[in-house]
C-alpha cells in the first residue's frame, strides 16, 4: 500500500524550500505531489529544477483548498491521500504507524497524527492538535488545545483513538471514501472543509472510523495559507459554521422555537462577537464576521450558492447520528474555566 503525499501550493515558494526537504527524507517509496492553484512566484520552476521527482499538478485559477485539492486529486491514484499543507515538517517515522493502522483496520478511513508546533516544539500546534471534535452547536476543540488555550505536549495524549474530525494540515483519508462523498465541499473555499468532510462521513452511518495516530508526529508552522489575524479568517470561520451546520445537523434541531437551539444560539454568540470587536475598535473583524453570517443564505464572495439535489439530501431525514459528547464548549471555557481537554466531563 502506497500514499500519495499532496502538498496544495499557491505562492508558496519560501515554505516549499523550507519544508520540503523533510518530506522528500522521510516518505521514500511514497509519490509526492504538489498541486499549484496559478502560482505566480516561480513555485512550479523551484520544484522542476529542484526536485524533478515531485510530480506537479497545475489548477488554470487559484480555487482555494476545497476546489483546489478536488480538482488536483482527480490526477491522484493511490489508495491513500495525505493531504499536507505547505508549512508542515515531517518526521522520521510519520508514515509507518499511519500504513500500519489503515491495513490492519479497513474501517479506519480518516487518520490525523500528531501536530506539534513547528517554532514552539513542545506545545501541540493550534490547527488539530491531538485530534478534532466538535460540541452540540458546532464549534471545534481538540485534545491538546481549546480555542487559544494550547497545552505543552506531555505524553497526555499518547494514545490511538477515535476522533470525530482531523487537521486538514495533514490528512490522511482513503480515496474510496474521498470519492465516495464528492471530495470537498467546494462552498467552503478556505477553512472547515475538513470539520465538514469529516461530519459527512460519520452522517453516512457505514461505521468507518476516524483515529488519531500518536506515533506519527509532524509540526506545522501554521497561518502560512491564511493569516490568523486577518479579519477574512472570521469571515471564513462564520460563514463554514453556518453552512456546515445546515447541511449536516437535523433540521428539527436547527429551525425551531427553543430559545437553546442551535440557531438561536449562534445568533447570540455572533451578536456578542461583533459588539467585542466593535469595542476593541476592530471594525473590519466586525464587518466580517457579519458578511459571514448573512453570506450563507444564496450568496458566498458574490457567487451563488449551488442548492441542488445533493443538499437536499444531506437534510432528508432526521436520524443523523449524535454527533458531540460536549453541549457547549464555550459555556465550559468561558463559564466553568474548562481551558484543557481532560478536564473536560465527557459523559
Amino acid at each position: 500500500m502506497r500514499i500519495a503525499i499532496v502538498i496544495l501550493n499557491w505562492n508558496g515558494i519560501k515554505l516549499l524550500e523550507k519544508f520540503l526537504p523533510s518530506v522528500l527524507k522521510y516518505s521514500k517509496n511514497h509519490p509526492i505531489y504538489v498541486i499549484d492553484n496559478n502560482s505566480d512566484d516561480k513555485s512550479i520552476d523551484f520544484i522542476t529544477n529542484n526536485y524533478p521527482e515531485i510530480r506537479i499538478i497545475k489548477n488554470e485559477i487559484n480555487y482555494g483548498y476545497a476546489k483546489g485539492y478536488n480538482n488536483g486529486l482527480r490526477h491522484v491514484e493511490e489508495e491513500i491521500y495525505c493531504l499536507l499543507n505547505n508549512d508542515i515538517e515531517v518526521t522520521k517515522n510519520w508514515i509507518n504507524p499511519v500504513l500500519k493502522e489503515f491495513s490492519e483496520n479497513v474501517k479506519t478511513v480518516v487518520i490525523q497524527p500528531k501536530i506539534l508546533n513547528y517554532n514552539n516544539r513542545k506545545f501541540f500546534e493550534y490547527a488539530g492538535a491531538a485530534g478534532g471534535f466538535i460540541d452540540y452547536y458546532g464549534y471545534p476543540y481538540c485534545r491538546g488545545r481549546i480555542f487559544d488555550e494550547i497545552e505543552k505536549d506531555n505524553g497526555q495524549y499518547d494514545d490511538n483513538i477515535e476522533i470525530f474530525w482531523a487537521s486538514g494540515a495533514c490528512f490522511f483519508i482513503r480515496k474510496s471514501v474521498f470519492d465516495e462523498l464528492g471530495g470537498f465541499d467546494e462552498n467552503f473555499f478556505n477553512h472547515m472543509e475538513e470539520v465538514d468532510l469529516c461530519w459527512r462521513i460519520e452522517n453516512l452511518q457505514k461505521g468507518y472510523k476516524k483515529k488519531f495516530v500518536y506515533k506519527s508526529t509532524v509540526y506545522h508552522l501554521g497561518g502560512g495559507s491564511l493569516d490568523y489575524s486577518d479579519p477574512k479568517k472570521l469571515f471564513y470561520n462564520v460563514r463554514n459554521h453556518k453552512w456546515m451546520l445546515i447541511k449536516n445537523t437535523n433540521e428539527s434541531y436547527i429551525f425551531n422555537f427553543n430559545p437553546f437551539s442551535i440557531f438561536n444560539i449562534i445568533h447570540w454568540i455572533n451578536f456578542l462577537f461583533v459588539l467585542k470587536n466593535l469595542l476593541n475598535l476592530k471594525f473590519f473583524h466586525a464587518i466580517e464576521i457579519i458578511k459571514g453570517y448573512f453570506s450563507v443564505w444564496g450568496f458566498k464572495d458574490g457567487v451563488k450558492i449551488n442548492m441542488d439535489q445533493n443538499y437536499y439530501l444531506l437534510r432528508s431525514d432526521n436520524k443523523k447520528p449524535k454527533y458531540y459528547v460536549i453541549k457547549s464548549i464555550i459555556y465550559n471555557y468561558l463559564i466553568l474555566r474548562k481551558r484543557k481537554y481532560s478536564q473536560l466531563n465527557k459523559s
